[in-house]
């Protein structure tokens, strides 16, 4: 991931409603495009495994139920 601007996910489309990512400093940033004022910042290891995690489904439990 290059060290630019944030990028969103391929599944926001049309929404600008999304979670965005930019590698910075060898870290990685995540953000909320609708609160870009509020940055999470980890290591690409814990990001990895955040992303293996949603793959896997570890924390659908914790999705709310769309209607």
């Amino acid at each position: 991931m290059p060290s630019s601007g944030w990028q969103k996910s391929s599944y926001s489309a049309a929404h600008d409603d999304c979670v965005e990512v930019r590698a910075v400093a060898g870290m990685v940033d995540l953000r909320e495009s609708d609160d870009a004022d509020v940055i999470v910042r980890t290591t690409p290891t814990k990001f990895a495994a955040l992303l293996q995690g949603i793959k896997s489904g570890e924390f659908d439990r914790h999705a709310t139920p769309t209607t």
